[in-house]
């Protein structure tokens, strides 16, 4: 497991995504409400919260698939609240979806570039290089059909994809979603964590809550569409509510 102690925890570094009271929702039909939350250089931070609670909608919001319908999404201190999803990609936010992360009639290297379609062939061919060594795994299988990987192969080239465009923030959806409990620990504790120590800004949403808190250094719990808990995880740990939140939702019993 990882040892977050000697990771931001306690005290937050200086932002470089910042939500700041965003509502989101369905044209009339509002999900999130009054939702503020950031993210830093170095940070692993994780969205936490019950079926239903508003976490990919959260997150549809932040990478401009959905509008706001309140609040900011700035990046790096740029205001990009009004930018459609390719222009927040080109400006430095990366992002795995929970399905349909790749390409599976394109070959491992083709789906790496399309992640880099912004660069030029020589950019694209160094860049492919540098992901390949953060992913050896996959430099073995170069010329293979994404769509004949295995689940966890396939969201490793998700997440090198979506690396390909240098992104200053890195957006998952589940990363761990109907993977292994093995593969899902490799995917959190090894990828996910080694990147947020290589000063990577990781945001992801995680239903394996007990994995994700040996990863991450800062956690969101979000109920109904609000944020009931923030705090660093060594806290979130403590909470004997964390449980109940839950199990009940956040009704009250």
């Amino acid at each position: 497991m990882s040892d977050v102690t000697d990771r931001p925890g306690g005290a937050r570094v200086e932002p470089c995504l910042v939500a700041d009271r965003v509502s989101i929702g369905y044209g009339p039909l509002v999900i999130v409400e009054d939702v503020s939350l950031q993210v830093g250089y170095g940070e692993a931070i994780v969205i936490l919260g019950p079926n239903g609670a508003g976490k990919s909608t959260l997150v549809k919001g932040l990478m401009g698939q959905l509008p706001l319908s309140a609040g900011s999404v700035t990046l790096d201190g740029r205001d990009v609240s009004a930018l459609q999803q390719s222009d927040r990609i080109e400006l430095g936010l990366g992002y795995v979806p929970q399905s349909r992360d790749v390409f599976p009639t394109l070959s491992v290297m083709e789906n790496l570039e399309m992640g880099a379609f912004l660069q030029s062939k020589q950019d694209t061919r160094q860049r492919a290089g540098e992901v390949l060594e953060l992913f050896p795994q996959l430099a073995t299988m170069s010329r293979r059909r994404a769509g004949t990987l295995s689940g966890g192969e396939r969201k490793l080239l998700g997440i090198a994809r979506a690396l390909m465009g240098r992104p200053k923030v890195l957006v998952l959806d589940e990363p761990t979603s109907n993977l292994s409990p093995k593969i899902a620990a490799q995917i959190l504790e090894v990828v996910i964590d080694t990147l947020a120590r290589s000063g990577h800004a990781v945001l992801m949403i995680e239903q394996r809550v007990e994995l994700a808190l040996q990863v991450a250094t800062w956690g969101y719990v979000l109920v109904q569409g609000q944020v009931r808990l923030d705090s660093a995880v060594a806290e979130l740990k403590a909470l004997e509510e964390l449980g109940d939140l839950f199990l009940t939702g956040g009704r009250r019993t």
